[in-house]
C-alpha cells in the first residue's frame, strides 16, 4: 500500500516509492529505497522535495497521531513565491544570446573600471544578475548552453557570466528563495573580479605558467576579496565565495586551505561551477573538454567538490548536457537540444545524422520521454570520429 506523507515525518525504516517532484530536485541517484541511516533523512528533508510516496508492505509506516496532537495541526501561513513559467530551449535562446552581448559588454567595462583603480559598479552587476534571472528561472538550459560558446579572447568576462548563471540554476535546483538565488548570482558574476588586477598577458599566456606566474595567478582571490571590501553593498556572502572558491573539501585548495564545513554552501557551489565552465571552455593553453567528458573527470576528483552538491549539479547540468553528440538506438546521430528534468537519460535530442549510411538527415527533434518515441541513447559520440563539425549548428541559435 502507497502513502503520501511530509518529508519532516520521514522515520529510519521507511521505504521510499517515489520523491513527489522532478527527479533533479532531490538529493538521490535512486528513488526507490529503504531509509537506512539518518544522514538519508537529512538529505531529503535538506532538499526543496516536501512529499514522498512511502510502502508500507515493504517499511515503516507514519505513527498515528494522538488527538491532543491532531489538533495542533494548522495549515501553513506562509506562501510559496510565484514562479516563472517555463519557457521552452526554441524560445529561450534568442533572449539568452542578447543577454550574453549585454553583459559582455557590461563586464568587459568593470573590469577596464578595476584596473583603472575605480571601484565596481555593483548597480551594474546587480543589473546583469537581474537579467540572467529571468532567463535562468524560465529555462536554465538555455543560456547555460550559450555562454560555453565563448571565444578565448572572451574568456576572462563571459566565464564570470557563465558562473553566474551556473550558480543561481544550482541555488534555483537547492530550493533557495528568491534573494537567496539573485546574492547566487552576484558571488558567480563578482567571484573572480581580483584577474582585473592580473597582467592580460598573464591571463592569456599560451604555453605552461612559471613556478612565479603561478604564485601570481593564485593571488587574485585576495585581491578580489581587497576590491569587493570597499563596497558596503557587498554581502559577506559574496566576498567568502569571491576569497575561497578556490577550496577543495579536503583542504588541498587555496588560499586557506579551508576543510569541509569550514567552506560555506555557496563557495561550494562556486567552486563546481568555477571548474566545470573552466575545464569545457577553450583556453589560450588548450582547448576545452566537451560537458560529458567534464562531468565524469570531475567525479573522479575525490576531496575535491562536496559529494552531494556535485550530484546536484550533473542533475543540473544533465547526464547527456546540451550540445553533447550521441548515438541512438536506431542509428541515428543527434545533439542535447534539452534536459528532461523528469528523466536525465531521456533529453530532447535534435537528430540529423544516420550512422549507417553517413549521411546527414533534415532535422528533426526527439523528445525521449514522449510514450510515442522508442528510441533511446546508446552513449555519447566525438564528432571527430564521425567527420562532424559545428555540432552548435544544431541547438544554438547562430550568433
Amino acid at each position: 500500500m502507497l502513502k503520501k506523507i511530509k518529508t519532516s515525518s520521514l522515520v529510519l525504516g521507511m521505504h521510499i516509492h517515489a520523491f513527489c517532484g522532478p527527479w533533479l530536485h532531490h538529493p538521490f541517484w535512486r528513488s526507490k529505497f529503504t531509509l537506512k541511516g539518518q544522514k538519508d533523512i537529512q538529505k531529503i528533508q535538506q532538499s526543496s522535495i516536501k512529499e514522498v510516496i512511502i510502502n508500507i508492505q515493504k517499511g515503516c509506516d507514519v505513527a498515528p497521531l494522538k488527538k491532543t496532537q491532531q489538533a495542533k495541526i494548522a495549515l501553513p501561513t506562509t506562501s510559496a513565491e510565484p514562479t516563472q513559467p517555463y519557457i521552452p530551449m526554441e524560445q529561450e535562446l534568442s533572449r539568452a544570446i542578447t543577454i550574453y552581448a549585454e553583459s559582455k559588454q557590461a563586464m568587459q567595462c568593470i573590469f577596464d573600471d578595476v584596473r583603472m583603480g575605480k571601484t565596481v559598479d555593483v548597480n551594474t552587476a546587480k543589473s546583469i544578475v537581474d537579467d540572467i534571472s529571468k532567463s535562468v528561472m524560465s529555462n536554465s538550459g538555455a543560456l547555460i548552453s550559450i555562454v560555453r560558446l565563448k571565444n578565448v579572447d572572451e574568456y576572462t568576462y563571459m566565464h564570470s557570466v557563465a558562473i553566474c548563471a551556473l550558480m543561481m540554476a544550482m541555488a534555483k535546483t537547492l530550493g533557495f528563495q528568491k534573494e537567496q538565488i539573485k546574492e547566487a548570482g552576484l558571488a558567480g558574476l563578482l567571484h573572480d573580479v581580483g584577474k582585473a588586477n592580473i597582467p592580460a598577458v598573464l591571463l592569456n599566456k599560451p604555453g605552461p605558467l612559471t613556478e612565479e606566474e603561478h604564485k601570481l595567478m593564485k593571488s587574485h582571490p585576495k585581491e578580489g576579496y581587497k576590491i569587493l571590501k570597499q563596497q558596503y553593498s557587498v554581502s559577506a556572502a559574496i566576498l567568502d565565495v569571491c576569497l575561497h572558491h578556490h577550496e577543495k573539501v579536503d583542504g588541498s585548495g587555496y588560499p586557506s586551505g579551508l576543510i569541509g564545513n569550514q567552506i560555506s554552501q555557496l563557495t561550494k557551489i562556486a567552486s563546481i561551477c568555477d571548474v566545470y565552465d573552466a575545464i569545457t571552455s577553450d583556453r589560450a593553453y588548450k582547448e576545452g573538454w566537451n560537458p560529458a567528458d567534464a562531468l565524469k573527470q570531475m567525479s573522479q576528483w575525490t576531496g575535491h567538490f562536496d559529494q552531494v552538491l556535485f550530484q546536484t549539479f550533473v542533475k543540473l547540468i544533465g547526464i547527456y548536457p546540451i550540445g553533447t553528440l550521441v548515438k541512438l538506438k536506431t542509428e541515428k546521430l543527434g545533439v542535447v537540444y534539452e534536459q528532461n528534468s523528469q528523466s536525465l537519460l531521456k533529453p530532447r535530442v535534435k537528430v540529423f545524422f544516420c550512422a549507417k549510411t553517413h549521411r546527414y538527415l533534415n532535422p528533426e527533434i526527439y523528445d525521449l520521454s514522449d510514450i510515442s518515441i522508442t528510441d533511446s541513447i546508446l552513449g555519447p559520440e566525438d564528432p571527430e570520429n564521425w567527420g562532424i563539425s559545428n555540432t552548435e549548428q544544431y541547438w544554438a541559435v547562430k550568433q
